[in-house]
């Protein structure tokens, strides 16, 4: 893909570079029409300004981007907490960009208010972004995709494995149908662990069904939404067990069986992924994977910096998980429900 530059905008608008300059940095010599016109040739031909460039060739921000569409729930603040002491620990500052708007997010990638960036569960960084931001060298470590080159590496939970392995526990308390409650659209973390769900499926023997998958968005009240939505369009097919995507969907699964009059774990079991605060003090408490939440962060933010300085190239992290047994399951008893 070709680096679309100045130039290209002024050919395209019809203009000189000078006056595309003048309109991308809100100079008034221009008429309105002349401006709004060459702005929409840049978003068309989607332009970024190399600021970095013009504004930082002497020195450094030693400020890191983190850009994200969710900062909600107890796993992003145990995140960016561990991002930000990091950060510190290093000399360095810690700016959260929370947006949707792909044209603000590459605009502060590029805009050269930082050195490097960390990207979270962005399904608007795609392909033909990720190659802008390679061109730009601009630094960068992603958490929802697997990526390295000199400019990009991966922090990643291992979610395959976490997902084989919590659904292999299940299987071994004697549950044969689980249902999988999914994450947000197709995350990263989300789609492994529903892939390591279904091998465990197949290699025990056990026929995977599509309606057992349902979403519930990595939230407590989208898991019971979801649950409560299952139990009563299958009244006569209840599962031996659910497994969430994350801690908190599972609570919301746990309170939608309760609400349905189901007894947790004595009726079904629930499991979660994450282990945060909570999931200990729950009741029940919670059985869940264990992710090691902290370390991913101080990782992002120290392999951020590697590449920043010109000390690494990129690499992937994966982070092991642990299960931790609790409460919310136990072995399936054959009561006929």
């Amino acid at each position: 893909m070709t680096k679309i530059t100045i130039k290209d905008v002024a050919k395209e608008a019809g203009v000189s570079i000078s006056t595309v300059s003048n309109a991308l940095n809100g100079v008034n010599v221009l008429a309105p029409e002349t401006k709004k016109h060459i702005l929409e040739v840049a978003e068309k031909l989607d332009y970024i300004p190399d600021l970095r460039g013009k504004n930082l060739k002497a020195k450094k921000t030693k400020m890191i981007g983190f850009f994200t569409t969710s900062v909600g729930g107890a796993y992003f603040h145990n995140l960016v907490e561990a991002m930000s002491n990091e950060c510190d620990r290093n000399g360095y500052g810690l700016n959260i960009f929370f947006s949707k708007d792909k044209q603000i997010i590459l605009k502060n990638i590029f805009g050269g208010a930082i050195d490097g960036a960390i990207i979270f569960s962005h399904e608007y960084i795609k392909e033909k972004e990720m190659e802008l931001i390679n061109q730009h060298n601009i630094k960068t470590v992603f958490f929802d995709r697997e990526i390295y080159n000199k400019n990009m590496g991966s922090v990643l939970f291992d979610s395959y494995n976490s997902g084989y392995e919590a659904t292999s526990y299940l299987l071994n308390l004697g549950h044969k149908k689980i249902v999988y409650i999914s994450g947000r659209g197709s995350t990263y973390d989300s789609e492994q662990r529903k892939a390591g769900y279904l091998t465990a499926l197949k290699e025990y023997g056990v026929e995977p069904k599509s309606e057992y998958i349902i979403r519930g968005f990595y939230e407590k009240e989208a898991g019971y939404n979801a649950v409560r939505s299952f139990i009563n369009q299958h009244p006569r097919e209840i599962p031996d067990a659910f497994l969430a995507g994350n801690d908190l969907s599972a609570i919301g699964a746990i309170e939608a069986l309760e609400a349905e009059g189901l007894r947790v774990p004595k009726d079904i079991s629930v499991m979660g992924f994450d282990d945060i605060e909570i999931a200990q003090y729950y009741n029940p408490k919670l059985t869940t994977v264990r992710n090691q939440i902290s370390r991913q962060g101080i990782l992002a933010v120290q392999h951020a910096i590697e590449l920043i300085n010109n000390e690494s190239e990129g690499k992937v992290y994966k982070l092991p998980g642990k299960i931790i047994g609790r409460d919310s399951t136990s072995v399936r008893t054959g009561i006929q429900r």
